[in-house]
């Protein structure tokens, strides 16, 4: 049986992120074995999640796996642990469009886990009674073991809103006061990734750390997370491990902080060799690579350093093996991003713009390529604020609204990022081609 507890918030902005972390290094810092999990498409806080405990950030997103995987993949990813602390995503009941799926509430109705609420008081007191009222009887399913109250203004507006609560019958294990202490950068898609800042990231974690073990009853969240019950589902597994026999570098460093660990997971499955590269600092693919995947993450904030480290640019445009890019990697294979020359794969201008895309998305493929086959279904997300032109004639990837992708002999790429775990015949697909592509 795995403890565990859900982090959730009435909305965005009330600071669950700021707990989870917090809480996770907390305790960790303890001696406890902390599994670190998120709600959702992101993949920002699960690297701040893997700074805080030492152990991978995992996602947890019933539209992109199938609700049915979401706890055979928890139990995978907690193996070992003393806890699981999952972050929320949004407001607690915010899912894919006007329904509850794949909202914070879904996921901890699929755990049977505790729910911990964090709520903003600033500006409030008897109004927090009746916010906390209203999230723990929206759905009986939903069993809201405690808040956290966050940036409490003093002493006495602490005493008065513990006193209101107390009236509501849920406990207050945590009261937060405002800090200018604790802050983490942002720009334009959310806060800056933890590799991005690994010397300010350490120091804000312990700073965050303290804060929360200073302000929350760490054996009262214990206690709550240790009264979930077992779940009889049996833990995902990336398949058998064999012999690896290709090598795959996938893209890293500061530049490509974007990916699903369990895509490395089922690349060594399926019989690769998985060795990262950093488009940044190196100026060779590893040797002996026979694919290369390229994931998300911030190509047009290090656009000048990628450009100008020409030769390994020169070395994937003549590579000639299967790539698999998503988002950022799309724009590191165009012509070029910005005005500045990437390596040109695809014959393709490459540039920011004002507007956020950002959703789900149910696509089907329309070409046949290294990982997909005409007419099957993918559900993935977009996240980004750039464009590529000319968009694709013939698009790798087809929705209700929308067309994305493109794909040339072994190589594909698109806006469309894909959580693997939840078709894993890709990572087979694409292992095979790089048997073929040097058999």
């Amino acid at each position: 049986m795995v403890a565990r507890l859900v982090i959730a918030a009435p909305a965005s902005g009330a600071g669950k992120t700021t707990v989870a972390t917090g809480l996770m290094a907390a305790l960790t810092r303890r001696g406890t074995r902390v599994s670190p999990h998120k709600v959702g498409p992101d993949y920002i806080d699960p690297g701040y999640h893997a700074l805080a405990t030492g152990r991978p950030g995992r996602n947890l997103d019933p539209w992109l796996v199938g609700e049915e995987l979401i706890a055979p993949l928890f139990l995978h990813g907690a193996a070992g642990a003393d806890l699981a602390v999952v972050e929320g995503v949004m407001g607690l009941y915010d899912g894919a469009g006007t329904s509850e799926f794949a909202s914070t509430a879904h996921v901890a109705r699929l755990l049977q886990a505790p729910v911990v609420l964090v709520v903003d008081a600033a500006r409030q007191s008897r109004s927090v009674a009746a916010l906390v009222h209203g999230f723990a009887s929206y759905d009986t399913r939903i069993r809201l073991g405690g808040v956290i109250l966050n940036r409490v203004g003093s002493a006495r507006h602490e005493e008065l809103c513990r006193a209101v609560l107390a009236e509501s019958g849920v406990p207050v294990l945590g009261a937060i006061h405002r800090s200018d202490l604790v802050t983490t950068p942002s720009r334009h898609l959310g806060l800056v990734p933890a590799a991005e800042r690994a010397t300010q990231a350490a120091g804000a974690m312990d700073a965050v750390a303290d804060l929360v073990a200073a302000s929350c009853d760490l054996e009262e969240l214990l206690r709550l997370a240790r009264t979930a019950p077992a779940l009889s589902a049996r833990p995902w597994s990336p398949g058998p491990a064999v012999p690896a026999t290709k090598r795959v570098a996938v893209a890293a460093g500061q530049a490509f902080t974007f990916g699903y660990t369990e895509q490395a997971e089922l690349l060594a499955a399926a019989g690769a060799e998985v060795v990262p590269f950093d488009p940044l600092a190196d100026e060779a693919l590893p040797e002996g690579t026979g694919g290369v995947v390229i994931g998300g993450g911030f190509p047009e904030v290090y656009a000048a350093e990628l450009s100008a480290n020409e030769p390994l640019r020169r070395e994937v445009a003549a590579f000639g093996g299967p790539i698999s890019a998503e988002c950022a990697g799309l724009l590191y294979l165009a012509r070029r991003l910005d005005g500045r020359p990437m390596c040109g794969v695809f014959d393709l201008e490459a540039r920011m713009t004002g507007t956020l895309t950002l959703g789900y998305r149910d696509a089907v493929a329309v070409e046949d390529s290294v990982l997909t086959r005409a007419g099957e279904r993918y559900r993935g997300h977009e996240f980004h604020r750039t464009a590529v032109d000319p968009a694709p004639g013939r698009p790798l990837f087809r929705w209700r609204g929308g067309a994305d992708g493109f794909a040339s002999g072994p190589v594909v790429a698109s806006y469309l990022h894909l959580h693997w775990a939840g078709t894993p015949r890709l990572a087979t697909r694409f292992v095979e081609a790089c048997i073929r592509s040097t058999s």
